[in-house]
């Protein structure tokens, strides 16, 4: 598993994919995280150009008073090989993803990597995700379709909220325990390398590679716990579809990593 941080590298340096990023503030520090990253990607900003300081050698920049419709288009069309949300609303944004693509429903799943470098992925994070169990399957089958492509077989860990000595404490607990036995069981009849761990995430992490949270609400809280606040890292969060749209949080500032995981995710 922790080769695939080193193949993003390489398939983005091989691609060295269009890729649009939504700004809809600027800080110094955006800014400075798509510099030197032309081995990676020809990165292009798309946001209000009179608030985007560029230097001449910098990325080019497509003006936008709705840069969250704008670089829905951009990827629609084909005028761009990828978007990364940058720093745009999720409502809007995503919303408008849906509208423009036919989407149903968005499903995402993060790349994260540990402090001390245990890389995994992550699903769900948006916390209107796998509220149930059709949806939690759905979330494997595509998740496990993504995480082929970069050569990888997913070991699936399915996390409920309490050990299994803990049923009965709890309506709201048995309640996970249940939906988590029953995701997992249906993931293996249906070939998938699945296993049920509980609440215990900690067991999870370096035996599996694909770790199902609870709901959306607990992933997101995942994610923001390692990447926010505990020095963990993140590649972004593409959305499970043909065209290649990496998520991110407005809160992080530093793209770089999602740039080069949206330039490697082109086909």
């Amino acid at each position: 598993m922790p080769v695939i941080i080193d193949y993003i590298y390489q398939k983005a340096r091989k691609n060295r994919a269009r890729v649009a990023l939504g700004i809809s503030s600027v800080t110094p520090g955006l800014l400075q995280s798509v510099e030197g990253l032309e081995e990676f990607a020809e990165v292009v900003l798309v946001g209000d150009r009179q608030k985007i300081i560029k230097s001449g050698s910098g990325p080019e920049v497509i003006h936008s008073n709705n840069p969250s419709t704008t670089i829905i288009d951009l990827l629609s069309s084909g005028d761009v090989d990828a978007a990364v949300r940058g720093n745009l609303s999720a409502t809007s944004t995503l919303s408008y993803l849906k509208q423009v693509l036919g989407l149903k429903s968005i499903h995402r799943i993060s790349l994260l990597k540990t402090p001390d470098g245990i890389p995994f992925f992550l699903a769900p994070v948006g916390i209107d995700e796998g509220a149930t169990c059709e949806d939690k399957l759905d979330f494997i089958r595509l998740g496990a379709e993504h995480i082929r492509r970069f050569g990888i077989e997913p070991k699936i860990a399915v996390l409920s909220g309490g050990r299994f000595e803990d049923k009965g404490r709890s309506f709201a607990v048995d309640k996970t325990l249940d939906d988590a036995e029953y995701v997992a069981e249906e993931a293996r009849k249906a070939g998938y390398d699945a296993r049920h761990y509980g609440i215990l995430i900690e067991d999870a992490i370096g035996e599996a590679d694909f770790i199902l949270a609870p709901d959306g609400i607990s992933g997101n809280l995942i994610y923001r716990t390692l990447v926010l606040i505990g020095g963990g890292f993140g590649y972004g969060a593409p959305v499970l579809m043909e065209k290649v749209f990496v998520d991110t949080s407005r809160v992080v500032g530093d793209y770089s990593r999602a740039l080069i995981m949206a330039s490697a995710l082109v086909r």
